[in-house]
């Protein structure tokens, strides 16, 4: 028994290093334009467009044509 709470002490107190908050201070570098995961539309609209061209189940980015990524 004093194994397993020796194991329950340890996963607890790696798992308490996880709950950190955003300082206020910190708050206005992640509110950054580049800080999102979408920050460049055109890069975006190509990414997309590549993927669902690669898919084979859908045209690139809603328009006609098949999955090889022809218009």
């Amino acid at each position: 028994m004093n194994r397993y709470t020796r194991m329950l002490l340890c996963c607890a107190g790696l798992l308490c290093g996880c709950a950190t908050a955003v300082q206020p201070w910190e708050r206005g570098t992640l509110a950054r334009p580049e800080m999102t995961f979408n920050s460049d539309a055109l890069e975006r609209k190509f990414a997309e467009h590549i993927y669902s061209s690669k898919e084979a189940a859908a045209g690139g980015a809603g328009v006609g044509g098949g999955g090889c990524g022809c218009n």
